[in-house]
């Protein structure tokens, strides 16, 4: 597959489905990205075995992003320039281990419990601002975008008077519509917002991450690391559980059967999340992985040097991994989904978008058992132009 003018094929959708250009590029393919003299070619894997098999073999293949050619491949001293200092994504073993190690502890289930009340606080906040609106009222605008965002600077520890100001820098950072020098403008301000932030959770450690790794690991992290944690939280928190909440909804609006599912017991309403998150799979795929040595994937031998980009929601529509895949099924049995990634690095805050999402959902129907799609013929607004799949607005009334 060659590349054109649309962008890269591993992220082309049809309403909540992968294209059928990409369902039809079998479990792993040869395809070019971009054109011209940026064209690079890599390996598209779509099956879900192929897809596990990599995300699953750091020995064989590596995630790091290495910016001088002469570096060998899986060598260490590997130059990481400062915007991946501290983002686990670009960090293998046993440099990705120790990181990964110190921040654990943050994202126990037993910790992340201890969430729920502050999410409740900020879902039913929400709903509130949704309420005052008046019907009809734009979900995404009110409600799926406003969410998650807080909840990352609960986690974080960004102290309540400055959390407008963080995340207006970090969305205006993050928004592919505004030119690069205002969102160089915005990443510099936002960076420079969290280099203060850890060294005063170096000086007087609080209650959020940040913090409690700075308190208990001290000069085992560095300042730049945490700094680098910070933006990869918000990068992989904000988009993914915004496009969640707004294409969840919608898909529940379109089979409005399975709704009760989250009116039931937790168990029940877990169930209906994980299969929620396996049907949309919003994150397109995980960072390339570089074959470290010649490789067998499948029956195609991978050279050293390859690289492999897997594409998580074809993976997750692979009739090999359950039954009609395409079909939406929230009373269905959980299956080894991939839209946490596989192996070493399986999101970390996994547990945390399962507890935000579940509490999202099933706050919104208690609030407003009768919420239906304002116009249900109109066009859907997905949003294509950010890191996760998602929805640019979507109007409701009640």
């Amino acid at each position: 597959m060659s590349g054109d003018d649309r962008p890269p094929i591993h992220t082309w959708r049809q309403g909540f489905d992968p294209a059928d250009e990409l369902r039809a590029a079998g479990p792993l393919t040869r395809i070019t990205i971009g054109s011209g003299a940026e064209a690079t070619t890599t390996w598209l894997a779509t099956g879900h075995a192929v897809v596990r098999q990599v995300l699953g073999d750091h020995t064989r293949f590596s995630t790091r992003r290495r910016f001088d050619r002469n570096d060998e491949i899986g060598g260490k001293g590997v130059f990481r320039p400062r915007e991946l200092v501290g983002n686990l994504m670009d960090y293998d073993p046993p440099e990705h281990t120790r990181l990964r190690r110190l921040l654990a502890p943050g994202f126990t289930h037993r910790q992340i419990r201890r969430t729920a009340p502050y999410i409740e606080q900020i879902v039913s906040e929400r709903l509130d601002a949704m309420e005052r609106e008046g019907s009809p009222a734009d979900l995404v605008e009110l409600f799926a975008d406003q969410v998650p965002g807080p909840v990352l600077c609960e986690l974080l520890g960004v102290p309540l008077d400055d959390r407008a100001m963080f995340l207006q820098l970090c969305h205006r950072h993050l928004d592919a519509s505004l030119g690069d020098r205002r969102r160089a403008a915005a990443g510099e301000a936002f960076s420079r917002y969290l280099v203060a932030m850890v060294a005063r959770e170096r000086k007087d450690p609080g209650s959020g991450l940040i913090g409690a790794v700075a308190a208990e690991h001290g000069d085992a992290v560095t300042d730049e690391e945490l700094r680098g944690v910070c933006v990869q939280m918000m990068l992989a928190g904000d988009d993914n559980i915004s496009g969640m909440i707004g294409l969840g909804v919608l898909a529940l609006l379109r089979n409005p059967e399975q709704i009760a599912a989250l009116r039931g017991d937790a168990q029940s309403a877990e169930r209906a999340v994980d299969e929620l998150i396996r049907y949309l799979t919003v994150p397109y795929a995980p960072t390339p992985r570089t074959a470290i040595e010649d490789t067998v994937v499948g029956d195609q031998v991978i050279k050293a040097g390859e690289t492999v980009l897997c594409s998580l929601p074809t993976a997750n529509r692979d009739p090999a991994l359950l039954p009609d895949p395409d079909r939406l099924d929230v009373g269905r049995d959980a299956v080894p989904h991939v839209a946490f990634g596989h192996g070493v690095h399986h999101c970390l805050g996994a547990a945390l978008a399962r507890l935000e999402l579940r509490i999202a959902y099933s706050a919104l129907w208690r609030r407003f058992p009768g919420l239906r799609l304002a116009d249900p013929e109109g066009a859907t607004a997905f949003r294509l132009s950010t890191p996760a799949y998602g929805l640019s607005s979507l109007m409701v009334e009640w």
